[in-house]
């Protein structure tokens, strides 16, 4: 089901979204070393080596600028552990075809992370876990908290879905794969996290408008194939390429990877040119706690695609990773692709082009 070719030419991405990151990260990624180091969830020194090598400070700091120091170690250590548990848990270790297993425990980290009193039973993520929403819960609102582990549900959701294709051995259709991206990339608790980060709580009524989910859900769609994007080397050198947005498209229809990416980029291009139109209709009514969340979104999408294209995570192609690059990057000037009418072969994704969104 893996993909049988080794290379592609990748497009600049397009991203006229403005570039920020937060003073303190440096100081955050310190202060997380040593969190992780003598949090018990990395097995090796190596696993401990690629963690550290998300920079998940960096990556975190560019979606919270503004955050203060405390609040942006606690968002960051949990980015630091779902890297972690993603790879040892899901993408590649032994429960990544074994879709019973994994739910048995998806369903106990999800109730470990609700219920501080839950038992580890033996499983070296439960307590950095909850360490980590218990500073959730030292800062942050009763509604900042809930809707972080109603979108950390989300996740293992979307991580469920695609291990049990994986065991099955089967390549979703384009419509299903978006489904299942929006949901397992993880997406749905970073973004929830942007409230813990800054502190402002957006009223109900303002971040369940359909409007403001479909930006949410569009931002993170965008960044999902960005990483599907910026991992891509990385997996074709390695062989894990069972489900992408690339294979999805060589397999159903026919593509060479370089029509899948080129294919690709269109599609990510005319989602984010619909996140700006819309964006650009819903910010000018937003009160100050919705702006902020707006703005947050940008950020995510910009900064995940500063961090992706330099991160040692997918660049790095030998046992242990290499040094973070900082190179200077390049963007497309324009999209490949700014139609205004929903994709084709993506029902489940049409809303958000609904004209009555408000």
């Amino acid at each position: 089901m893996g993909l049988a070719v080794t290379e592609a030419d990748l497009p600049d991405l397009y991203c006229p979204l403005e570039s920020a990151i937060n003073r303190r990260v440096r100081e955050v990624e310190l202060g997380a070393a040593r969190w992780i180091r003598d949090s018990g969830m990395c097995a090796s020194g190596d696993e401990t080596a690629w963690v550290l090598a998300t920079h998940s400070g960096d990556f975190f700091g560019r979606f919270a600028p503004t955050a203060d120091e405390d609040r942006l170690l606690a968002t960051s250590l949990w980015v630091y552990w779902g890297f972690a548990f993603d790879d040892a848990r899901c993408d590649n270790g032994p429960l990544s075809t074994r879709p019973a297993q994994f739910n048995a425990l998806a369903g106990r980290v999800q109730r470990a992370a609700e219920a501080p009193s839950a038992d580890d039973n033996g499983e070296r993520f439960v307590r950095p876990l909850q360490n980590i929403v218990g500073l959730f819960r030292s800062f942050g609102t009763p509604t900042q908290v809930r809707r972080f582990l109603h979108a950390h549900r989300a996740w293992l959701s979307g991580v469920a879905w695609q291990i049990g294709n994986q065991a099955r051995g089967h390549m979703p259709g384009l419509d299903d794969y978006l489904a299942m991206r929006l949901l397992s990339c993880g997406g749905e608790p970073t973004f929830a996290m942007l409230e813990l980060a800054t502190g402002a709580e957006v009223a109900d009524g303002e971040l369940h408008r359909p409007a403001v989910r479909a930006l949410t859900e569009m931002a993170i769609m965008v960044a999902g194939l960005d990483n599907d994007r910026h991992s891509l080397r990385k997996e074709l050198s390695h062989g894990h390429t069972d489900q992408n947005i690339y294979s999805v498209l060589m397999h159903h229809r026919q593509m060479s990877l370089q029509e899948a990416v080129e294919e690709a980029t269109r599609i990510r291009d005319r989602i984010l040119v619909r996140f700006l139109e819309l964006h650009d209709r819903v910010r000018p009514g937003a009160g100050a706690a919705l702006g902020g969340y707006l703005q947050g979104l940008r950020h995510g999408i910009r900064g995940n695609a500063e961090w992706g294209l330099r991160v040692p995570r997918y660049l790095s192609l030998g046992r242990l990773p290499d040094p973070a690059e900082d190179a200077p990057l390049t963007w497309a000037q324009a999209p490949s692709d700014s139609s205004a009418r929903p994709l084709p072969g993506a029902p489940s994704l049409a809303w958000w082009w609904d004209r009555d969104l408000a």
